[in-house]
């Protein structure tokens, strides 16, 4: 299990001090396991029984169990060096979560939305919302796409409590889309988010939430390439699962 879906495993255990040093461990995955406790809790500038906490939060007996941990996880897998098949592995991954997630309240929302606006918060999150768009046109439910921030400001004042948003983020942290998640939240506009799978500020903020896992990979020249096929694969999920929801709704009333 990756230290991401750690964190989402014990999120409900853990106080701002925990996101803290996680904050630091995230952002220093590749060398953070070289550092003793004391070290480490100098880095996060943090008590030392901080470090101890947090550890046995997320499952450790203690902080030498979480730091061999840690470097296990930084260790590539065998037979897994190799791009295409780090991309089998997040499929595979996603097919794991969606098999196991429950979607029907979503469904729910979807069907009885006056409107449905769809937002991706980048170019190639824009391109998924365009085709969680055309998938529902089948079944006669318009998503309107949202382009920019722009636009979302523009449109603010109309939206209202029987709207629907969904809501694509690669990291569910984008600066400019955060105020308008809590927007929503505070207009009492539900949204669904789809995001990489990883504790992030917009996943916090709504109760629907699916997750894509899609881990970036570093190529010998040191360039990062992250996979949206994951991303895909779950706004399909969530299409093909409101299909089924309006078939039994069908079903129940024949």
């Amino acid at each position: 299990m990756s230290l991401e879906e750690l964190i989402n495993q014990h999120y409900n255990k853990l106080n701002d001090n925990d996101f803290y040093i996680l904050k630091y461990i995230l952002n220093h995955k590749h060398t953070c396991y070289l550092l003793g406790i004391n070290d480490l809790a100098k880095e996060c500038s943090v008590s030392r029984s901080s470090i101890l906490r947090l550890s046995q939060k997320l499952g450790f007996s203690g902080y030498s169990e979480f730091r061999v941990y840690l470097k296990w996880e930084d260790q590539p897998e065998e037979g897994e060096s190799l791009s295409f098949e780090k991309l089998l592995d997040d499929i595979e991954a996603n097919l794991k979560f969606l098999k196991t997630k429950d979607m029907t309240e979503m469904c729910r929302l979807i069907d009885e939305a006056e409107r449905i606006f769809v937002y991706g918060s980048g170019t190639a999150q824009t391109t998924c919302a365009r085709e969680l768009q055309r998938m529902f046109v089948s079944r006669h439910r318009y998503l309107i796409l949202i382009q920019d921030k722009i636009e979302f400001d523009t449109m603010l004042d109309d939206f209202k409590g029987n709207d629907l948003f969904i809501i694509i983020s690669l990291s569910g942290e984008t600066p400019e889309l955060i105020p308008q998640a809590r927007i929503l939240s505070a207009k009492g506009i539900p949204f669904i988010s789809i995001t990489n799978l990883k504790n992030n500020v917009l996943a916090q903020t709504t109760p629907y939430n699916l997750y894509a896992t899609s881990k970036p990979v570093t190529l010998s020249d040191k360039t990062e390439i992250v996979a949206f096929a994951p991303f895909f694969l779950v706004g399909e999920a969530l299409f093909r699962a409101y299909v089924d929801y309006k078939e039994d709704e069908k079903n129940n009333i024949d």
